[in-house]
């Protein structure tokens, strides 16, 4: 299943990450865990956000996805589903 992450990081958390200089390290290694369709990084709402496309094949893999956003930045995590405009085109289609 496709689902869209939405990560926004705590601001004092991220802070302190920054400053100690393991910020593109820890997100290095969170996107190569994860291997996102799409990600994107930026100000929203006014806090450092994460957006990542992925493809869960279960339901059982949402802990592990969430998981390093929860401990190393103290982020809140959503994830939603979403479809591509292939999958919008075959939810459609069935629709009769």
């Amino acid at each position: 299943m496709r689902v869209m992450l939405k990560a926004t990081l705590d601001t004092e958390k991220a802070n302190e990450v920054i400053r100690s200089g393991k910020m593109p390290e820890l997100m290095q290694e969170t996107l190569e865990r994860l291997h996102p369709e799409a990600a994107y990084f930026g100000p929203l709402g006014g806090r450092r956000t994460c957006l990542l496309v992925l493809d869960l094949e279960d339901s059982s893999r949402i802990p592990p996805t969430g998981e390093p956003f929860f401990s190393q930045f103290d982020a809140e995590v959503e994830m939603t589903p979403v479809m591509n405009a292939d999958d919008l085109r075959k939810g459609l289609s069935a629709l009769g």
